[in-house]
């Protein structure tokens, strides 16, 4: 890959991560980070790490849990450090040097984690030393240190034998590069699809909706038209909107085929090939299934427990969706008597029942929900509960379009830097996410503050305004501002204990989620961008009637990929397979899914559970969920939503503690009590209790949310 090499004149001596960082904060030196960087850095982290394990498999002294668990504890940073950075920008800013490099960088990446774990030399020491661990008077820390250390060798296939050992590396090599192939499809779908319009053709579409299809088309050197694309904020106010139902259509479609069109950019293969891998591995590792595997790590345990939450909610949810679909058809009927209702009318004409019904529409709201003023709301509340405060900062960043803030704790002590990256843009990922630029750690008994970034796809401002969030978008970012909050107080002491249960690690952000529509928040950011008038009573008071508005579709479309990604994974015995055919048997033959709802998402653009992490795990929205509902409980019952002291229990005994115990421990210790899933399912509409009136009435924060992409 010549071009790596020659893209500057910059030599090896000069690159930044062969060098102490001199940036404010630790940041990472974006301002000199080039593309050729990370090859050489990663080559060196890796000579590095294996340095380091070698010191540990050499050492003839007994094993003990500082010269082995400790040791392994700290090796390896500067590795991880570059793996960081490299995996952050493969996200957001993916240009064409960074996906060849992806392609080269993975692979070996896989390899040289499992030349780690499977060392023999390496875990026979782990194991000595977990053998004697009752003899070792570790305090409660160091012994799930120790606990985790050796599970995560034996998950990683530290008991196979040398032949099961060689073809779970080709596996895992195989599977890198086969995820990094499925987000490049996948990036070039979003990317190339543009709907490019007359103004006649705009009939509905709302002024912010036609100006930022006027500003991309102009963009794309198509002055005079309108372009709209697959992004979220292009797409989902399309289909709103439009009267033009051929135009939904035709646009809804575009994105329900995503790599699903026979082409190059096609992933029906792929997906098979992740599927023949994943469940070979599970086999190797002593497991009937993929999903077997992942469950057996996580609080759910077992697929049993995972789909008793799922289908205790499918067929009511479903339910509920069939009663809105039955309100939906009677206004579709005045429009066409004949027709027959489709998915693409969906987002249509619910918007016409809410504004029959509550007679609230979108976009009065959105004229107090500009990106400032709701970036102004998550710092309030921040500062309302955890007393910690933001002040805006210059330091590098890795897109112009990027901010960057010092995070201050209660006693003005450095707390962390938390970067928000908010808009669309080619390079980088769908959805919204929040990840570590720098992990937080300890070094020589001193914390090592993260640095950590939020990243969205908002709705970009246009037509001479400032950016004006949707209801969803609103709530996304107290979302990811929720898993923000998590990475930045903690204060784990071992590297090792930093990670908690995939079904645990939505509970701080979805938390978060309960407040953003709250009459005190809103009253403190919902603040018109042109008058400064604060959101009218009467507009709150629609919020709140209308919580429960169209609830059994969200839940139903999130339910119903939860369930076709359990099952695309609980495969006990490969054989190839038509994606989309096993995707209509699990959800409209089996569960009865209607053809008016599709999954949330469809398997061949299914990046949650493909390349990004949640394999056999999309459930983990759900199941934190329960938690999040009855934490919030927690605030409901002492009759202050603020309350100071139980938002300081909860951020010492879940937020700052990372995985240092399992996550229902740490749940218990912070409520008192197991959760309660009514909660939950109130919040959903799908529990039949007494109506609230009056004072008991619950507030609008009790929303329940949609799962964020991230």
């Amino acid at each position: 890959m010549t071009f790596i090499s020659c893209k500057s004149g910059k030599t090896v001596g000069e690159n930044p991560f062969f060098a102490e960082w001199e940036t404010p904060y630790g940041v990472p030196p974006f301002d000199k980070i080039e593309p050729e960087h990370f090859l050489p850095a990663i080559e060196r982290g890796m000579s590095l790490h294996e340095a380091e394990i070698d010191a540990i498999t050499s050492n003839n002294d007994a094993p003990t849990f500082e010269n082995v668990i400790l040791a392994y504890d700290a090796s390896g940073k500067m590795l991880s450090q570059v793996e960081l950075i490299f995996g952050m920008l493969c996200a957001a800013e993916n240009t064409s040097e960074m996906q060849a490099l992806e392609e080269q960088i993975m692979p070996r990446m896989a390899a040289h984690a499992d030349k780690i774990r499977l060392n023999g030399k390496l875990f026979e020491r782990i194991k000595a030393v977990y053998d004697r661990r009752a003899a070792l008077g570790l305090d409660a820390e160091q012994s799930r240190l120790l606990e985790k250390t050796y599970r995560s060798f034996v998950r990683a296939g530290a008991l196979l034998d040398a032949e099961r050992k060689a073809r779970l590396k080709a596996i895992n090599e195989e599977l890198s590069l086969t995820a990094v192939k499925f987000g490049q499809n996948l990036l070039a779908e979003n990317n190339n699809y543009a709907l490019e319009l007359a103004s006649s053709d705009l009939d509905g579409i709302p002024a912010t909706a036609r100006d930022l299809a006027r500003e991309k088309a102009e963009a794309m050197g198509r002055k005079g038209k309108y372009v709209f694309t697959l992004h979220k904020p292009s797409l989902i106010p399309f289909l709103t909107y439009s009267s033009k139902r051929e135009l939904r259509e035709q646009i809804y479609k575009a994105y329900l085929n995503r790599c699903n069109n026979g082409d190059e950019y096609d992933n029906k293969q792929l997906i098979n090939d992740f599927i023949r891998l994943r469940t070979e591995k599970a086999h190797l590792l002593g497991y009937p299934s993929y999903a077997a595997y992942v469950v057996d790590d996580e609080m759910a345990g077992t697929t049993d427990a995972v789909y008793g939450l799922l289908e205790e909610i499918w067929t009511p949810a479903l339910e509920s969706a069939k009663g809105e679909l039955a309100e939906m058809e009677e206004l579709f009927r005045k429009d066409f008597p004949e027709g027959e209702f489709a998915s693409w009318d969906w987002w249509y004409y619910a918007e016409k029942v809410r504004k029959q019904k509550y007679a609230l529409d979108e976009e009065m709201l959105r004229p107090y929900f500009s990106l400032e003023n709701v970036q102004g709301g998550i710092f309030f509340l921040a500062n309302r509960l955890y007393g910690i405060t933001f002040r805006p900062i210059v330091v590098p960043l890795y897109h112009p379009e990027a901010v960057a803030y010092e995070v201050l704790d209660v006693d003005q002590s450095h707390l962390g830097v938390l970067y928000f990256d908010y808009f669309p843009r080619d390079g980088k990922s769908q959805g919204a996410w929040c990840g570590n630029y720098v992990e937080q750690t300890y070094e020589d008994g001193k914390r090592v503050a993260p640095v950590v970034s939020v990243v969205c796809n908002f709705t970009r401002p246009a037509g001479g305004n400032p950016a004006l969030l949707t209801l969803d978008e609103t709530e996304t970012l107290f979302h990811e501002f929720g898993h923000a909050l998590h990475f930045l107080f903690h204060d784990v002491k071992y590297r090792g204990l930093a990670e908690v249960e995939g079904d645990f690690v939505e509970l701080p952000s979805q938390l978060m989620e309960n407040w953003a529509f709250d009459p005190e928040v809103l009253k403190q950011y919902a603040v018109h961008y042109r008058s400064n008038e604060v959101i009218p009573k009467y507009l709150v008071d629609k919020l709140r009637r209308s919580e429960l508005f169209n609830q059994g579709f969200m839940a139903t479309e999130l339910i119903a990929a939860s369930l076709s990604d359990m099952d695309i994974h609980s495969i006990t015995e490969y054989e190839p397979f038509d994606p989309m055919a096993f995707e209509r048997k699990a959800l409209t033959e089996k569960r009865g899914l209607i053809p008016q709802i599709e999954p949330r998402y469809r398997y061949p653009y299914f990046s949650h559970i493909f390349d990004g992490g949640y394999s056999a795990g999309y459930y983990f929205y759900t199941w934190a969920e329960v938690l999040d509902k009855d934490a919030f409980e927690a605030f409901r019952e002492s009759g202050d939503l603020f309350n100071k002291k139980i938002a300081g229990d909860f951020r010492r005994k879940i937020l700052a503690r990372g995985g240092s115990e399992d996550g229902m421990t740490m749940y218990r210790d912070f409520r008192g009590k197991d959760p309660d899933k009514r909660a939950m399912l109130r919040g959903r509409g799908l529990l039949n209790e007494p109506e609230p009136s009056g004072e008991d009435a619950a507030p609008a924060a009790e929303t329940a949310s949609a799962a964020r992409e991230n």
